[in-house]
Parts: structure tokens; sequence; C-alpha cells
């Protein structure tokens, strides 16, 4: 039961698999693992991926027949899958561009107080950033006129 909801709850949000890995902080193979019935989440996934797919935990396990959606997709506080995807490619162009900085450098690479910065230094940067593109997003989407918004795939005067 849980397979086929996953499955389904991911396609009415109309996310690839791997655009739901990268909402959850894990690998395209393992969400088509849950949706193969190869394994089961932990509890702790399971809520993860009810909230990123806005349904309940109980819909998810097959507890409740219907599908709750829990976060309004027009709320303004919901990323569209598009805004995730551009998310997702800008988050991958700066760590792509912090690592080349950081193996170039003649001064043994990045530093933090005169320290170099270790891999999971690095990564927990990284993680941070995403947190403030994500806010920022938000909050452009918020207060900008949506004729200005480059929503749907078009842009409108920017």
């Amino acid at each position: 039961m849980l397979a086929k909801r996953l499955r389904q709850a991911r396609k009415n949000k109309k996310l690839t698999q791997e655009q739901l890995a990268h909402l959850v902080k894990t690998t395209k193979g393992t969400i088509s693992n849950y949706e193969n019935e190869y394994s089961t989440p932990s509890n702790e996934m399971l809520k993860d991926l009810a909230k990123a797919l806005d349904v309940t935990t109980d819909y998810l396990l097959g507890n409740d027949s219907k599908n709750e959606v829990i976060n309004q997709p027009n709320s303004g506080n919901q990323l569209s899958p598009k805004e995730e995807h551009d998310i997702a490619r800008r988050m991958e162009k700066i760590k792509r561009d912090l690592m080349e900085a950081n193996n170039s450098s003649g001064n043994d690479g990045l530093n933090f107080y005169g320290e170099p910065m270790s891999e999971e230094a690095i990564e927990s940067l990284l993680e941070s950033l995403e947190v403030i593109v994500r806010q920022t997003q938000r909050i452009n989407k918020k207060y900008i006129p949506k004729k200005y918004r480059k929503d749907d795939g078009e842009d409108k005067g920017m």
C-alpha cells in the first residue's frame, strides 16, 4: 500500500523521483526502492515524505483512505515543482563553483576564520545556503506581483 500511495502522491505533485529525493535529502534510487517495495522508509523518512508530498503519514501507510492535502499549493508558502527544480539546479552550480574554488585556490582552499574548511563544514555551508535560497524564493513569490514572476515556464517582464 505504501509503495502505491507514495508513487501516486508523487505523481499528483508532478514530481520526478529525483525531485522528491532532493526534497527529502536522499537519492533517486532510494525513492525507487520505496515505490517498488524493495525497502521501506524509516519513521523519520516517512514523515519527511509526507511533508514533501503534502499528505498525511496515515494516508501513505494506507490507514486513511482520503488523500488529505496538508498545504494548499497556492498558499504562497509552497514552492512549485519547477521552483524546486530551479533551486536544485542553482544549488548544484553553487556547489560546483565552491568546490572548484576550493580545489584550484593556491591558499589551501576555503577558510573560515583562517582555518581550512573540512568537507563536513562545506556541506553544512551548502545546506545553510539552500535554506537561504528557499526562503528568498518564498519571500519573492509572496511579494512580487504575478505579472513580474517567472512562474509557469514563461518570463513576464524580467
